[in-house]
């Protein structure tokens, strides 16, 4: 469609984008990672290490001299030097340039679950199922310390500043330790710890209640906490490089929290991983990486919200959006179009969120409204005392009325071909000509409480509130009446009962799993609308954002 002179083109970005962006399945469960400048380290179940380029995800190089699982991973600050533990029981030293082995520190009689190198790049610590800690020398591979512990601990970090400050967790608490002094001088609740990239803070998690609490490194005082809803714990918690933003992994989840005000912020919550996600590292200040125990590694795309209540591009001017109707998204034209309660239909581009056109139609204040790109015309129903109105926008005329039983019209929209209108009643579904207002067929779908349609081409859903049984019709056999569907809809949203909470989740339903969840954002399952390789959701207060996610690699 080509749009005239009539258009006001205006900026906005009412589309945010924020999923998986690259997936790369691994020949083995990765275990552990590590990320410095733009190349990414994997420890595999195998005892294998991948090299990973950080932005294409393609394999480098595969660095083999352990026997078992790699657990752990650690790069100096400058890069050059590398290290793993492995459940092997040993520590390596790696050259990165030909892939060999310097040195393998031998000592623990137990896997080894964390390895982390001091900030003036001379000592190595490291924590085992042996019940110990251990100081190695860098430069001749010998241990000069080892502290014996009542547990054993699964994480030890230097701070990244402070070559005589670490931190060690088991699963009981979060131990600060002063190397100097040879001594443990706070303890604290907690069973995975981080430091922020200047040490002057670190992070951990609480089961219980089930927090992460941020504490300052010097007096342990807190400066900051957020819950979190999980049912299998947490593996692991990481800064960004900016200190801005804190990661962790509830469950089979990654979760972003901006920890930058008095009060954290959920930024995103990524689900894609079909099993325990093992590992995450931040790749920059807005993308971080995740490991999982179902053989991959994802890359992920961190969309930072708006302090206004619309999200704008950042290269244009705020557009103050009115509260959106209803939205279509078109894949197949790289579009998605909005009308709003002010009447106002707007096209937005699909890939940069910048809006194409708007345009004013009569229908203001419209209790129903839907507006779709068909056949190189723009075409905007809504829903009037009298009917349902067809209005051509770019012709702006009103092209005729349909009539018909249309009390209590609960929901009405355009089939995916743009051929029907269909209207849902209390108890039925009326369905007619966008082009003659013809009526075409009615059904009962004996559902009082259906709520909204939910449109897949020709096929029609009934969807019930708070209820997770869908039935559905296909109206697009020719000179035939409708048939009932025995499936559902490819992708749904359930678990809205969780609204106080503010978390939903959209499902594949051929297989039940999770693919995506939305942390703080309620919104309707008859909000969800895929094609191709994309799913748009409109959600936020009164419908003012639309996320815009990208499949592509989460669906083989």
């Amino acid at each position: 469609m080509e749009f005239s002179n009539k258009v006001q083109v205006v900026q906005g970005l009412p589309a945010k984008w924020g999923a998986c962006f690259r997936t790369v399945v691994m020949n083995a469960v990765p275990w552990s990672s590590v990320c410095w400048k733009n190349t990414i380290a994997v420890g595999l179940q195998s005892g294998d290490i991948s090299i990973l380029d950080g932005t294409t995800g393609t394999q480098m190089a595969l660095l083999s001299g352990h026997t078992d699982h790699v657990n752990s991973l650690a790069v100096s600050s400058d890069g050059a030097l590398f290290v793993s533990g492995s459940r092997d029981e040993t520590i390596k030293q790696w050259d990165l340039q030909t892939g060999g082995v310097i040195k393998t520190l031998h000592g623990h009689t137990g896997s080894v679950f964390s390895v982390s190198i001091s900030a003036d790049h001379a000592t190595i610590a490291s924590v085992s199922y042996d019940k110990t800690l251990c100081l190695w020398d860098i430069q001749t591979g010998e241990c000069h310390y080892i502290i014996e512990l009542k547990d054993p601990a699964n994480h030890v970090s230097f701070s990244p500043t402070d070559p005589q400050h670490l931190i060690f967790a088991s699963s009981r608490n979060v131990q600060r330790w002063e190397v100097g002094d040879h001594g443990i001088n706070h303890t604290y609740d907690g069973c995975y710890a981080a430091f922020s990239p200047d040490g002057s803070q670190f992070a951990s998690y609480v089961k219980d209640p089930g927090t992460v609490v941020i504490r300052n490194s010097g007096s342990g005082a807190i400066v900051a906490e957020f819950p979190l809803v999980c049912h299998t714990g947490v593996e692991c918690c990481c800064f960004s490089p900016d200190g801005r933003l804190v990661a962790v992994t509830p469950d089979n989840a990654i979760q972003i929290w901006d920890i930058t005000g008095s009060d954290p912020q959920l930024i995103e919550t990524y689900v894609g991983h079909s099993d325990t996600v093992l590992s995450v590292v931040f790749s920059s200040p807005s993308s971080v990486i995740s490991s999982s125990c179902d053989s991959s590694v994802k890359f992920w795309q961190i969309t930072f919200p708006s302090t206004d209540q619309v999200a704008t591009h950042p290269k244009t001017t705020s557009l103050a959006l009115a509260p959106t109707r209803s939205f279509t998204l078109q894949a197949e034209d790289g579009i998605i179009i909005t009308s709003d309660l002010k009447g106002v239909v707007k096209i937005w581009d699909l890939l940069t969120g910048i809006c194409k056109g708007s345009f004013q139609t009569p229908a203001k204040d419209a209790n129903q409204s839907e507006v779709r790109l068909i056949d190189n015309r723009l075409i905007f129903v809504w829903l009037a005392d009298e009917g349902v109105h067809v209005y051509d926008v770019e012709e702006e005329e009103l092209s005729h009325t349909i009539d018909g039983p249309l009390q209590y019209v609960r929901d009405m929209r355009i089939s995916g071909d743009g051929s029907k209108v269909l209207c849902l009643t209390r108890f039925t579904i009326q369905v007619s000509s966008i082009w003659t207002g013809e009526v075409m067929g009615i059904v009962n779908h004996k559902a009082e409480d259906g709520k909204s349609l939910i449109v897949d081409g020709s096929r029609v859903w009934v969807y019930c509130h708070w209820e997770k049984v869908w039935g559905g019709w296909d109206f697009g056999i020719p000179n035939s009446p409708p048939v009932l569907l025995s499936n559902s809809p490819s992708l749904y949203l359930s678990d809205t009962k969780e609204w106080d909470i503010g978390l939903s989740r959209v499902r594949d339903t051929a297989t039940g799993h999770v693919i995506f969840q939305m942390g703080g954002r309620y919104t309707h399952p008859a909000d969800v609308q895929s094609g191709g390789k994309y799913v748009a959701i409109c959600y936020g207060n009164m419908y003012r954002e639309i996320l815009v996610l990208n499949f592509n690699h989460v669906f083989p």
